[in-house]
């Protein structure tokens, strides 16, 4: 199975703010993407945080 869950935080305030998934087959890289904010109140960049299984 390879698609796994992670955790997307804000890379200002450090929140975790979404949960989405990859294909760990395709996408070797930590995925970084422009997502809004609610605490910021902004659209940030948010990282991928760590990997559920």
């Amino acid at each position: 199975m390879p698609q796994t869950k992670f955790i997307l935080a804000c890379s200002q305030c450090d929140r975790h703010n979404y949960i989405t998934t990859k294909n760990r087959q395709n996408v070797e890289k930590k995925l970084e993407l422009n997502k809004y904010c609610r605490w910021c109140k902004s659209h940030t960049m948010h990282a991928e945080t760590r990997l559920r299984k």
